[in-house]
């Protein structure tokens, strides 16, 4: 596998720790690259949820690009002490300031059927493959849409034959991005 690096930004270059064992799939450069160049200079100033968040690669993107606060969520331990030693080795969470980024070990669905403390501007759900996990976690924040804000996105990544079209009242999918064997499919607040 190759190494998990940031590619752009404050924290550009520096290598990124895996989470030890098979409880996660990094995305790759080059999907990484693809989504916030899609997301663009609109990450600058943002907040971003990175559930399921693995070794914190995303949100840690997403700090490095300029967003101004991460709140990172994942169910196992080792992912979520991988995720504060990546978020150290780029300088990006000095004295674990919870301003700029939050790590919380958590059950992803069980804290996002509570009512939100805040709203984000991008939600990106990155779970394990294949167990529609990705479609619950998007289920939930249509059904309680103060997660998101009004001019917000959820970001899923998942398998393309996991793909399929949901009934959302609160969310609308306005694009999807193919890359290999991975399917970004983007959804916004529906007007």
């Amino acid at each position: 596998m190759s190494k998990i690096r940031v590619i752009a930004g404050k924290a550009r270059g520096r290598r990124l720790k895996s989470v030890p064992g098979d409880i996660t799939r990094p995305i790759t450069d080059r999907t990484k690259e693809s989504l916030f160049n899609i997301i663009g200079p609109d990450i600058q100033g943002s907040t971003f949820l990175d559930l399921f968040a693995g070794t914190g690669s995303v949100g840690i993107e997403a700090l490095s690009r300029g967003a101004n606060f991460v709140r990172f969520i994942d169910i196992h331990r080792r992912a979520t002490d991988t995720i504060r030693s990546n978020l150290k080795i780029t300088d990006l969470w000095l004295n674990n300031d919870t301003t700029c980024a939050e790590v919380i070990q958590a059950d992803t669905f069980l804290l996002i059927k509570k009512l939100a403390d805040r709203s984000f501007d991008y939600i990106y759900i990155a779970p394990p493959q294949y167990k529609e996990m990705w479609k619950t976690a998007l289920l939930l924040i249509d059904t309680n849409p103060e997660w998101i804000g009004t001019d917000g996105w959820v970001i899923s990544q998942i398998d393309p034959i996991e793909h399929e079209e949901l009934v959302l009242h609160n969310l609308t999918e306005f694009d999807q991005r193919k890359y290999g064997s991975t399917l970004l499919v983007f959804h916004e607040v529906t007007s």
